[in-house]
């Protein structure tokens, strides 16, 4: 005897059943196509001097430590309390001067009498291994990186007040007079530049844990955004 004719009801399921594993098939593809789009992205945390960036960036890297941390180099005496390869790479001019001249920084400036350069390999291969990078630098320089580097996120620390920040200056105990109120006016000039970043982030005395919470939900956002362009390094 034949096999028997599948009635219209048999036929319809296995019909529905075939579409249905169909569209599981196409919509996880879609779906990880969405998840791969997700691609490594370019930090820029700056701020006027003594707003606390080494800080925040220390707090950063226990709360967010797969990113790769791009640490300025500076021919500046190491202050207390800072660790070389941490907080900055300390280098005497020789070494700053032969550095520039192989091209080794992306970016280098003076300031106040000193050296400061980021470094390129960091960034190049924190991209490369899928790692968001997180560069700290001043104002002036953070304008040079994102003229440098396109669709970078930028984010401006600032203080809450100019009296806690000229507090913060003083409690450095590292500068003299002079170079102490150059600093403060320099800053007072350096917050007219938040309008040219992306974010604006409060780092207020005694909130250190609340910026850096900040820093995170900006992080996390950004990577949810459908459009992320490809960064490009010079």
């Amino acid at each position: 005897m034949g096999q028997p004719t599948p009635t219209p009801s048999e036929t319809t399921s296995a019909d529905h059943d075939d579409r249905l594993e169909q569209l599981y098939a196409d919509g996880n593809q879609l779906i990880s196509r969405i998840r791969n789009a997700n691609k490594p992205r370019v930090f820029i945390i700056s701020g006027p001097s003594g707003v606390g960036k080494d800080s925040v960036i220390e707090e950063l890297r226990k709360a967010f430590p797969e990113a790769q941390y791009v640490v300025t180099a500076t021919t500046r005496p190491m202050r207390n309390g800072e660790t070389d390869g941490i907080h900055y790479v300390f280098l005497t001019r020789e070494e700053f001067v032969d550095r520039i001249d192989r091209n080794d920084f992306i970016e280098n400036a003076l300031v106040y009498g000193n050296h400061y350069g980021v470094p390129r390999s960091p960034i190049v291969d924190g991209l490369a291994e899928g790692r968001d990078v997180i560069i700290k630098v001043d104002v002036k320089g953070a304008e040079t990186l994102r003229q440098k580097i396109g669709n970078t996120i930028s984010l401006f620390l600032t203080p809450e007040s100019m009296p806690a920040l000229l507090e913060r200056l003083r409690d450095r105990k590292t500068d003299d007079p002079e170079v102490l109120m150059r600093r403060f006016t320099t800053a007072t000039a350096e917050l007219e530049e938040v309008r040219y970043f992306d974010y604006v982030v409060f780092n207020e005395d005694g909130k250190l844990e609340e910026a850096v919470e900040q820093i995170c939900n900006i992080i996390s956002v950004e990577h949810r955004k459908v459009h992320q362009p490809e960064i490009v390094i010079p």
